[in-house]
């Protein structure tokens, strides 16, 4: 194993345990080893959104998409950024691109805003 593996699943944990101000700790030191890690980057977004840290968790959201352009959890993760930060109107296309990238989530779905 890993450095960078032994410190992402210590950041897990303490996100699993409900440490989320822990788990940036560890989180961070795995992105500093493993910058292109989707899931990494996943682990430290959800951590620095439990945190309020929604600019950061915006950040490292938007990473994921660079690197997984595709990827329906980041559209909806970074739409939920974006609503905490009042930028509405931006969210709400990441959850329309979430939904489409996963037809029949009801889940994403339901964070769709009708701007209208």
């Amino acid at each position: 194993m890993t450095d960078a593996y032994n410190l992402f699943q210590t950041g897990r944990t303490h996100l699993a345990e409900g440490r989320a101000a822990e788990a940036t700790l560890a989180l961070e030191k795995a992105k500093s080893r493993e910058p292109d890690k989707a899931s990494i980057r996943e682990a430290l977004g959800i951590a620095y959104f439990r945190t309020r840290r929604w600019a950061d968790a915006e950040s490292e959201f938007r990473v994921m998409l660079e690197l997984s352009p595709t990827d329906d959890y980041a559209h909806y993760a970074l739409g939920r950024c974006l609503e905490k930060q009042g930028r509405d109107s931006e969210a709400n296309g990441h959850y329309k691109l979430a939904s489409s990238l996963r037809p029949g989530d009801a889940h994403y779905a339901s964070r769709i805003r009708d701007l209208g």
